[in-house]
């Protein structure tokens, strides 16, 4: 079943340095949202306690988050250096006790264009190909809440979008099984286009300025980007993202 989160007054000081300054926050099992703000304001740090690899000095997330039950991309792809692009991938799904996971694995890079590649080793990908592999890895692992951190931050425009549109079909195809998404990016376009919610962060230490709901109709096609709709909606997140720097 996906899973549901809460955040009430969650606040972390690394030393001398505040980080998150009560941040409230609720996503709705099965929610996909995304976060937005100032680089460097603590939306990291967020996901990290999220996933339960880092714990607050004060507040409350419910339920309390517990190492694995969440996958987490940091913004650093991770690959095993000693492991092919296929066997990296088929870590998701191997961890999560898949029946066939380099099956899965290989379907994935299919739809990822990554096939031809599948016996090469993170050394010899470029930053896109390994960013790529990094997300499938991800999402293969099959877990109830996805924490996505920048995952499509280092691809081209085109391929973005396109793994934008996957991404949402894979999410949307799991119907009521679907996971809860929370993503980071610094994409004011790609937050309206792929969340339901968006959470907008003010500058460190972190809390929530604003949230903007995106009403549209799933799945969203390719020129709802340059919808009147969409070009409101990220309008009215960069109006509250000047409001929250000034705050």
């Amino acid at each position: 079943m996906p899973a549901g989160i809460r955040c009430a007054d969650v606040r972390l000081d690394y030393p001398g340095l505040p980080t998150l300054g009560g941040v409230d926050l609720e996503v709705s099992p099965g929610e996909f949202v995304a976060l937005i703000g100032p680089s460097g304001c603590g939306k990291s740090t967020l996901l990290r306690c999220l996933a339960g690899l880092s714990l607050p000095d004060a507040g409350a997330i419910t339920p309390a988050p517990v190492l694995g039950s969440a996958a987490l991309m940091p913004q650093s792809d991770c690959l095993l250096p000693w492991r092919n692009l296929l066997d990296n991938v088929a870590l998701g799904p191997e961890l999560a006790g898949a029946p066939d996971p380099r099956g899965a694995a290989r379907a994935g890079l299919r739809a990822f264009g990554l096939e031809p590649f599948a016996a090469a080793y993170p050394a010899a990908l470029s930053g896109g190909m390994r960013q790529r592999a990094a997300l499938l890895r991800t999402v293969l692992a099959g877990k109830p809440l996805l924490l996505l951190d920048e995952p499509l931050g280092a691809l081209d425009s085109l391929t973005r979008m396109e793994l934008q549109a996957w991404l949402e079909a894979l999410w949307l195809g799991r119907g009521a099984d679907r996971p809860t998404v929370v993503l980071v990016t610094h994409d004011v376009a790609e937050a309206v286009h792929l969340a339901d919610r968006i959470a907008v962060f003010s500058p460190r230490p972190a809390r929530v300025a604003g949230v903007v709901a995106v009403t549209a109709p799933r799945p969203r096609p390719a020129d709802f980007r340059t919808s009147t709709h969409a070009v409101a909606l990220q309008a009215e997140l960069l109006r509250v993202l000047a409001g929250g720097a000034g705050a």
